[in-house]
């Protein structure tokens, strides 16, 4: 297949490797020129783009939408207060670029902060716009209601957990804080390389028309989570506040994803860290 990678970052840049290893042609977008040689040093057909509400720039880069598959991976952005109005409006502008170039088929990479943060386990059917638990939240709904309405093409919305692995490890950015809440709360995780694998077994079983959560196995509270992990990196443990409240127990549940693409997480339980840290 040509699969264009649209944000071949953390998580685009290590799946077009893999997608490449299984004799695909890939191009990948960036916004950092200085990235360019690292994306060609690997195979991948590089180029800059940059996505706004009122188009992309350049908009002369043909063939970068003449693909079969368009992996749809920008982030809402959720430190911009007018997310809200600005990432949908993103993302309408590569449907524009879907329609006109006649793409069948669209990979949205999605989050599982669409859902609120409520008591118990939820899944797929259970996420609504007026009760995501961030402005992000709401936003990436109304881009998966806009991608999923149209007809013109076919999409398949994943809905990540936290994205961790690698250099990049949640734990890192708590050890600056002081006194963090929610020690009781359980993780909804998955790493990089579980990431990449359920994308490419999406590819590989051609499942469209789906949205599907993909989050590990096991959610460890935070305590257990970012204790271990310390230790793990020799960081200073993170000293938890104690709750005064109702702790909310939110599960986000994969067992959609794991009976449709029979999928096995390489790392099913977050506790069991398989990388180093590294700046």
């Amino acid at each position: 297949m040509n699969i264009s990678i649209l944000g071949c970052g953390w998580l685009g840049y290590p799946l077009a490797v893999q997608l490449i290893g299984e004799n695909h042609r890939v191009m990948g977008s960036t916004t950092s020129p200085e990235k360019l040689g690292s994306l060609r040093n690997k195979g991948i057909e590089p180029l800059l783009l940059e996505v706004t509400r009122e188009g992309i720039r350049p908009d002369q880069e043909v063939e970068f939408w003449n693909c079969d598959l368009l992996v749809l991976n920008i982030p809402p952005g959720r430190r911009k207060g007018d997310v809200l109005q600005r990432h949908p409006g993103e993302v309408e502008s590569v449907i524009r670029k879907v329609r006109e170039h006649k793409i069948p088929w669209v990979i949205f990479v999605s989050s599982t902060s669409v859902y609120s943060n409520r008591d118990g386990e939820v899944s797929e059917e259970d996420a609504r716009e007026s009760s995501a638990s961030s402005e992000s939240g709401k936003a990436l709904l109304a881009c998966e209601s806009m991608l999923m309405k149209d007809t013109t093409f076919d999409t398949t919305v994943l809905r990540f957990g936290g994205l961790y692995g690698g250099s990049r490890h949640p734990v890192r950015y708590l050890a600056k804080r002081n006194n963090p809440g929610n020690g009781e709360k359980p993780v909804n995780l998955i790493h990089q390389s579980d990431a990449v694998g359920v994308i490419v077994e999406v590819i590989r079983q051609g499942v469209k028309g789906k949205i599907l959560n993909a989050v590990s196995d096991e959610h460890p509270t935070r305590r257990e989570f970012y204790t271990s992990a310390a230790e793990q990196y020799g960081l200073e443990k993170p000293q938890f506040q104690e709750e005064t409240g109702p702790v909310e127990n939110k599960v986000v549940s994969n067992r959609k994803l794991k009976e449709l693409l029979s999928y096995t997480f390489h790392y099913p339980d977050p506790l069991k860290h398989p990388d180093t840290l590294s700046d």
